[in-house]
């Protein structure tokens, strides 16, 4: 169920496709990882991947939204510098038993198809 339906700086309704990027994002398994491009497709927008990341940066300080779990095509942490600290995504992935390949999520372990 989603939880955030007001944009907490504006105190508005969410746009549509944010709420839908949220909605998918809030069903990511624990341990497991999808991409912003995965999303972006899910809600056929396909070509709207970029647009996932804004819409995971308005939230990225709600605990309730697992954004931590949304990483870049490569397995890579793209995101990290939206966390109260650079090494905090990661930290929240490990945590979860996220493994790692140097600074990539080994995907082939850990992704999530919606």
């Amino acid at each position: 169920m989603f939880l955030y339906y007001y944009d907490n700086v504006r105190h508005e309704p969410m746009n549509d496709f944010f709420y839908r990027v949220h909605e998918v994002v809030m069903q990511i398994p624990v341990g497991k990882v999808t991409t912003y491009g995965t999303i972006a497709r899910h809600i056929g927008a396909g070509r709207s991947a970029r647009t996932v990341g804004f819409a995971l940066n308005a939230v990225a300080d709600d605990d309730r939204i697992p954004c931590h779990r949304v990483v870049n095509r490569n397995g890579e942490l793209s995101g990290k510098m939206h966390f109260a600290t650079p090494t905090r995504m990661r930290e929240l992935l490990e945590a979860e038993g996220i493994e790692f390949n140097g600074e990539r999520v080994k995907m082939e372990r850990h992704f999530w198809e919606p």
